[in-house]
């Protein structure tokens, strides 16, 4: 039996092959009225994963929103083995609930190469060990309302420490506006298998926690005010080799809003400034 927050998401990625190419995922039993979008992001991706040779790990997915997932639903994921080359290998994967298209992904795999090198530069920001567990400081929030605050104080896979900080709530959610750009370090709770292709998968998880959150920044709003909020698409690089058990610093921005929606862009770096993934994002922003 799971006995934290870390051994449950695992045992949720731990797909149940139902018959060739397809398998089922389950949700949490927490009373959400959506799945997760990064749960559906990291089991797809897993789906995706249990189909191609070892020795070609994933090095992207591109991946859309359909619908909004019922978390008390079984999830099918089928997999589409698009193709095997040489050095590439492609996969489709569609979400299904209900006979419906949730979601779909499509991830690329390529067998290890060494090739030309270069990288952005991380920002310089304090340390994690310098700043505070995310958790513990929201909670502090005399603003925050108590059916977040219930939310907010579950037990969660990962740790985050904010370099800025998101500021006091509201209790209508809102709070004061600032520029685009977000620093976090994160890292999960706990120890991770010494699997590479699950140490994607959970960075795939908790890299749709926070994304969509930096659009609104400038406008003063949160995903707890009253605004309609949802990933549209994500799409993910991984770069070089990682642990999601060390921290990473996810730095986020966000360089449009229009249409009623929001892009945003996040790279994930060690603690020694190695640029390990990139992401983007485009989410649904709607005033209500």
């Amino acid at each position: 039996m799971a006995d934290t927050a870390l051994d449950r998401l695992l045992a949720l990625l731990d797909l149940k092959e139902i018959e060739k190419n397809a398998f089922r995922g389950f949700s949490p039993p927490e009373p959400a009225q959506r799945v997760f979008g990064g749960q559906v992001l990291a089991q797809a991706l897993v789906a995706a994963m249990r189909t191609v040779e070892p020795g070609r790990p994933s090095h992207s997915f591109h991946a859309y929103f359909l619908r909004p997932g019922d978390p008390k639903v079984p999830i099918r994921y089928e997999v589409d083995r698009s193709r095997d080359g040489a050095s590439f290998s492609a996969r489709r994967v569609v979400a299904v609930q209900q006979g419906l298209q949730i979601f779909n992904l499509a991830a690329s795999f390529q067998k290890v190469e060494s090739g030309f090198e270069h990288q952005a530069q991380m920002p310089v920001v304090p340390e994690p060990q310098d700043l505070e567990d995310d958790q513990q400081v929201l909670l502090r929030d005399p603003g925050l309302r108590p059916d977040i605050r219930g939310w907010v104080a579950r037990e969660r896979p990962f740790e985050t420490r904010s370099v800025l900080g998101r500021g006091p709530f509201a209790s209508s959610g809102d709070r004061e506006g600032r520029a685009p750009v977000d620093h976090i370090w994160l890292k999960t709770r706990g120890v991770a298998p010494d699997n590479p292709d699950i140490h994607r998968a959970l960075l795939a998880f908790i890299s749709d926690m926070s994304l969509l959150d930096t659009a609104l920044l400038p406008h003063g709003k949160s995903i707890f005010s009253d605004v309609q909020v949802a990933s549209l698409d994500h799409a993910m690089w991984f770069h070089r080799p990682f642990r999601v058990d060390d921290w990473l610093l996810y730095a986020q921005d966000s360089p449009s809003a229009s249409g009623a929606r929001g892009f945003n862009r996040g790279a994930l770096y060690t603690r020694d400034g190695i640029l390990v993934a990139s992401v983007a994002q485009e989410g649904l922003i709607r005033p209500r």
